[in-house]
């Protein structure tokens, strides 16, 4: 006769689930209402979720049975949902928030390990927002957890770039961003609904601020956002909720685009952050007949507006890559599948992923963190 699966094994095949959304396993959230194993080996499990409607419970059940059935003497297996009490849900974002009930920027403490990025423009159109999401899908490819804030509040774009069409889960008055390709997303095109945003300035900082705190965002080990053009009230927000940012310039070779590039860099010293580096964008076009690169934009401008941000600053500020114009790069933007993924070997996608590559291995800095030391008397 074949023994009755434990409850602790099934427990233990549980812990391997995780909320679609949180990231976190559902035992640990306190999501496993009930386990309980029939004479047959049969198992019913029952789970909470966090709001009615979850548009991920289909995941979840399916993720709970596949779990579940591959422990050793489970028959069948039922899953049964049910919906948390808004005492529940309290107690749940508390625990996420590391029991701290009021609102924080969590990546503006001193002691927070995540490095955040600021792509920064003097003028649109030279390519930040495809710079943003190909970097933050390469680095998720590369095992970094990575979150996007699309702080163009005018023109934001980065949903259709990435592709996401799910809408935000709201739990309490914390809300989970969507993902995809492993991740994390947040614009205001979420909630506009198509129509225009028109906001003067306490409102742009105070979404901003908002899209920071009142979004989980776990633990991540790379924050981008993609700011608006120009130095105005985000890109002085930003130096005020996360003094720690460090912004990527991105230009193209024109010198008209480099002038105008040079002066939101330069925005940083007065916020006392730091520039990360350059990013030359649509840098010469290849001849599809015999391969010479065409300037179409001219050359040269990302080396020089590093070279005047680095004699501005005082300090070294690389070009990090200067990135050929690529079709597929464009068309990966409008289709929601970017250049890094869907044409890896390409010069775009190899200068893209360096950059990604360089940025996300790189340790933070002790600007802004407490070093912990006591005096020693003599």
């Amino acid at each position: 006769m074949t023994a009755l699966p434990a409850v602790e094994a099934i427990t233990r095949a549980l812990a391997t689930v995780h909320d679609p959304e949180i990231h976190r396993p559902i035992t640990e959230l306190n999501m496993v209402k009930a386990v309980d194993v029939a004479a047959d080996g049969s198992v019913d499990v029952a789970v909470f979720l966090t709001v009615a409607g979850c548009p991920m419970r289909d995941k979840i059940t399916t993720d709970v049975t596949r779990a579940v059935a591959g422990v050793a003497g489970v028959t069948g297996v039922r899953v049964a949902l049910d919906v948390m009490s808004d005492e529940q849900r309290k107690a749940l974002q508390t625990q996420l928030r590391g029991g701290q009930e009021q609102r924080e920027v969590p990546f503006g403490k001193p002691d927070s390990l995540t490095r955040v990025f600021g792509i920064a423009s003097g003028k649109g159109g030279v390519g930040k927002s495809s710079v943003t999401v190909n970097l933050a899908v390469a680095m998720a490819a590369d095992g970094l957890a990575v979150g996007v804030v699309d702080a163009d509040i005018y023109g934001h774009s980065i949903p259709r770039m990435l592709r996401v069409t799910q809408a935000p889960t709201k739990v309490e008055d914390m809300i989970m961003p969507p993902s995809a390709y492993g991740v994390k997303v947040v614009s205001i095109g979420m909630f506009s609904a198509g129509r225009p945003v028109t906001w003067r300035g306490p409102m742009l900082h105070r979404a901003l601020q908002q899209f920071l705190t009142d979004f989980y965002w776990g633990d991540l080990d790379i924050l981008l956002l993609d700011l608006p053009p120009g130095t105005g009230d985000i890109a002085i927000s930003l130096g005020q909720l996360i003094p720690s940012a460090e912004l990527i310039v991105v230009t193209t070779p024109q010198l008209a685009a480099s002038e105008v590039a040079e002066r939101a860099g330069a925005v940083a010293i007065q916020l006392r952050q730091n520039v990360a580096g350059v990013i030359e964008n649509m840098a010469g076009l290849p001849c599809p007949h015999c391969g010479e690169m065409v300037d179409v934009f001219g050359s040269g401008g990302g080396g020089a507006t590093a070279r005047a941000l680095e004699q501005t600053m005082g300090v070294p500020v690389p070009l990090l890559a200067s990135i050929p114009i690529d079709l597929r790069l464009r068309e990966g933007g409008d289709t929601g599948y970017p250049i890094v993924l869907s044409a890896p070997d390409s010069p775009a996608a190899q200068a893209l992923r360096s950059v990604a590559n360089r940025l996300g291995h790189r340790s933070r800095g002790l600007v802004g963190r407490p070093l912990n030391l006591t005096p020693v008397g003599r």
